[in-house]
């Protein structure tokens, strides 16, 4: 059985095939290629092959990693802010997808501002990990996670309603809640916190 690693290389392929060819025989093959990838990759992940091959389909041009944005945000007692996901229950640092025209700063505002309702201020860059380096769960995508270190802007508030989170709070490092897996790991979050407390050990990169 092929690693995740071999089918996402199949994937990138696959896809860059499709970008760059002109002979439509060619294109045939790589559409069956990604097609084949994908049922592969629906096996890997254990999600359903249709959604897969559908995902798979809407990504068109060269293939490079989804970039994960992650706020760290401490208070004066040295406490980290999570947020629970509304998808699994599970808590995580504040964060999420980068979208297009916003920078990490801004995407790490945001994301605090939007599932903990507290305004933060983007301070600097504490990680920069590969995904598929650290034991999460298998993804159908590679990913890059940022680390961003936010200081609080104002006053704690309340948590507000979206659709996302369903709480969010401040924890020890020592009392951690249970954490989504796919979203940060426990050493991810202790690290981030020592890397926040200790500028001279610098950025942490995969």
């Amino acid at each position: 059985m092929p690693t995740l690693a071999q089918l996402r290389e199949l994937q990138s392929i696959a896809q860059a095939g499709l970008t760059y060819t002109r002979d439509d025989y060619d294109k045939g093959r790589y559409v069956r290629l990604l097609a084949l990838t994908a049922e592969l990759l629906a096996g890997q992940t254990g999600q359903d092959a249709a959604t897969v091959s559908g995902l798979l389909r809407v990504e068109q041009g060269y293939l490079t990693p989804k970039v994960d944005v992650r706020a760290v945000v401490l208070n004066a007692a040295g406490e980290v802010l999570l947020t629970c996901e509304r998808a699994d229950g599970l808590w995580s640092l504040p964060g999420g997808w980068a979208d297009p025209g916003e920078s990490p700063r801004e995407i790490a505002v945001r994301e605090v501002r939007e599932e903990t309702g507290r305004e933060v201020r983007a301070v600097r860059l504490l990680a920069v990990l590969d995904k598929d380096k650290h034991p999460h769960p298998p993804d159908l995508w590679a990913v890059y996670k940022l680390f961003v270190l936010c200081e609080p802007a104002g006053p704690d508030a309340a948590h507000p309603v979206n659709t996302e989170t369903t709480d969010s709070g401040w924890f020890s490092l020592d009392a951690l809640p249970p954490l989504s897996p796919g979203r940060n790991l426990p050493e991810q979050v202790r690290r981030a916190v020592n890397l926040a407390l200790n500028p001279g050990l610098g950025v942490d990169v995969d």
